[in-house]
């Protein structure tokens, strides 16, 4: 089952350096929600709320359920900033979304059954993740919170492509030509040679 994921927001009606700078200082995150075909709204969360969601890989690519000064709608993160030292959030965007428009979003790749895929288990071999995330187009009633890739019959020297995935029912790849992307790979296993140093003489 998908995770579900609420969030508070209050709109905020200063702007600039100084007045995020006081919202971060009363425990608070700036940030905007646009879309929707209505006008862009400053906003601002509850940081350790924020926090806590963001600490959830689905976090990001999952539908919000976000009340907004007591009006609940739906949205989906668009973009964040981060602290460059602290494992801290700085701003946050949300787009607000539309049941009958469609959305591209990155979503993740999640790999099962690495250790028991016979290249590994038999043949000595090591998978190699060559992507971890994908971007699909969907309506937001089939936005997957993940991508499950099934490594279980991968022999050694097998390689899976992005023609190979099977896409859960309502996802497309945007501007995925089977002709031209389809060797694309995703996933290999096979054996990591290492590269012996020669011997001084």
């Amino acid at each position: 089952m998908a995770h579900q994921f609420s969030l508070a927001a209050e709109t905020r009606l200063d702007a600039g350096k100084g007045a995020s700078r006081r919202l971060r200082r009363e425990g608070k995150i700036p940030g905007i929600m646009y879309g929707g075909g209505e006008a862009p709204t400053g906003v601002a969360f509850d940081a350790n709320a924020l926090h806590r969601n963001m600490a959830e890989e689905a976090f990001l690519s999952s539908i919000l359920n976000v009340t907004l000064d007591g009006k609940p709608l739906q949205a989906i993160v668009r973009d964040y900033q981060a602290h460059p030292a602290k494992r801290a959030i700085l701003h946050l965007d949300l787009q607000r979304i539309v049941a009958t428009e469609k959305l591209w979003m990155t979503v993740p790749l999640h790999f099962i059954n690495q250790e028991q895929s016979p290249g590994v288990k038999l043949g000595g071999g090591s998978v190699s993740h060559l992507l971890t995330e994908l971007e699909v187009s969907c309506l937001p009633k089939d936005l997957p919170e993940y991508i499950e890739i099934d490594l279980g019959k991968m022999e050694l020297d097998d390689m899976l492509h992005i023609r190979d995935l099977k896409l859960p029912s309502g996802v497309e790849i945007p501007g995925f030509e089977a002709e031209t992307d389809s060797d694309l790979p995703i996933v290999r296993v096979h054996v990591l040679r290492v590269v012996e140093e020669a011997a001084p003489e």
